[in-house]
C-alpha cells in the first residue's frame, strides 16, 4: 500500500513532483538521497532535478548534507526544517556503488569492544572516497581492493535498514594492521580481551591467510598468546606466517623496547600495560 504524505505534511506546502519524490523516497526507505535518486524517480533533466531539490529544501521536507546528497525530514518534525540522519546510512551514501564496509573504529564501536565514544566514522571502501565533514559527522575512508572485502555482516538501523560492517574477527584485525584508526594497539588489545568469548579462532586465521599482511600476524599472535586466548595449534599456524622481518608492536610509537623473536616483533608495550587491559 502507497503512502498518502498529504497529511503528513501538511504544514510543508507539497507540489505533485515534490510528493512524487517524497512518497518513492518512503517507498523505498531511502531516507538518504542524492540528484541521481531524484532523477531515477522523477525523470526529469540534471537541472530540473536539481531545481526540484531546492524547492523541496525551501519547503523544509530535505536537508542538505552536501553538494549533490540530502536527507529527508521525516514528517514527525513538524515545523523542522533541518535533519541528519544515521552517519552510518550516510556512509553507505558517499560509498556510492562501490562495496564498502563500516571499519576499524567505527565496528569497534557498533560491536561494544571500546569503552570510549568515537567521533569519526570509518569506512573500508574499493573506491577512493577523500575525507570529509557531511551534516556535522567526520568521514575517514580506507581504501580496500575488491579481495580484501571479506568478513562483513549487517548492522541493523532500525526494523528495516542496514549498513555492512565488519564482523567482530575482521574488525581486530584491522584494528591490528591501522591501530591509530582505533587508539591505539593498547584500545585493539582491549577490544579482543572483550570479546574473548565470542572469538572464531578457525575463522581468525582464515582471515589472517586472506588479509596477507605479516605485521598483523606478527601483532594477533603476540597477543593470544600473551592473553592465553590461543590453543597451540593456532599459535603454530600463525608462526607459520611468520618472515624474517622484525615490525613494531605499536606502530604508533617509538623503535624501542626489547625483541620477540617468537613473533619477530620490537615489543615497545609493555606486558604490564597489556596485562592493565585485563583490569580495565
Amino acid at each position: 500500500m502507497r503512502l498518502d504524505l498529504s497529511e503528513k505534511y501538511h504544514t510543508k506546502t507539497l507540489g505533485p513532483r515534490s510528493a512524487q519524490l517524497i512518497t518513492e523516497l518512503h517507498e523505498l526507505r531511502k531516507s538518504t538521497f542524492t540528484v541521481a535518486d531524484v532523477r531515477t524517480i522523477t525523470g526529469l533533466s540534471p537541472t530540473a532535478a536539481r531545481t526540484l531539490v531546492h524547492k523541496a529544501r525551501q519547503r523544509g521536507l530535505v536537508t542538505r548534507l552536501k553538494p549533490g546528497l540530502y536527507n529527508l525530514v521525516p514528517f514527525e518534525l513538524g515545523r523542522a526544517t533541518e535533519h541528519v540522519d544515521s552517519p552510518y546510512l550516510i556512509a553507505r551514501e558517499l560509498a556510492g556503488e562501490a562495496s564498502y564496509f563500516l571499519s576499524h573504529g567505527t565496528a569497534f564501536e557498533l560491536h561494544r569492544m571500546v569503552t570510549q565514544p568515537n567521533f569519526t566514522v570509518y569506512v573500508s571502501c574499493t573506491r577512493r572516497v577523500r575525507p570529509q565533514t557531511v551534516g556535522g559527522y567526520d568521514f575517514r575512508f580506507v581504501h580496500v581492493t575488491p579481495e580484501q572485502v571479506f568478513g562483513v555482516t549487517k548492522h541493523w538501523i532500525d526494523k528495516e535498514r542496514f549498513v555492512a560492517i565488519s564482523d567482530i574477527e575482521r574488525t581486530i584485525l584491522d584494528g591490528l594492521r591501522h591501530p591509530a584508526f582505533v587508539g591505539g594497539i593498547t584500545e585493539v588489545a582491549k577490544g579482543l580481551w572483550m570479546k574473548r568469548a565470542e572469538l572464531d579462532l578457525p575463522r581468525l586465521v582464515e582471515y589472517v591467510r586472506r588479509l596477507d599482511v605479516g605485521a598483523v600476524v606478527r601483532r594477533l599472535g603476540y597477543l593470544l598468546e600473551h592473553y592465553g586466548l590461543g590453543d597451540a595449534a593456532t599459535l603454530e599456524s600463525l608462526r607459520g606466517m611468520l618472515t624474517a622481518t622484525y615490525q613494531r608492536f605499536d606502530p604508533l610509537l617509538p623503535a624501542e623496547g626489547p625483541f620477540v623473536s617468537r613473533w619477530r616483533l620490537r615489543l615497545n608495550v609493555t606486558p604490564e600495560e597489556l596485562d592493565a587491559v585485563r583490569l580495565g
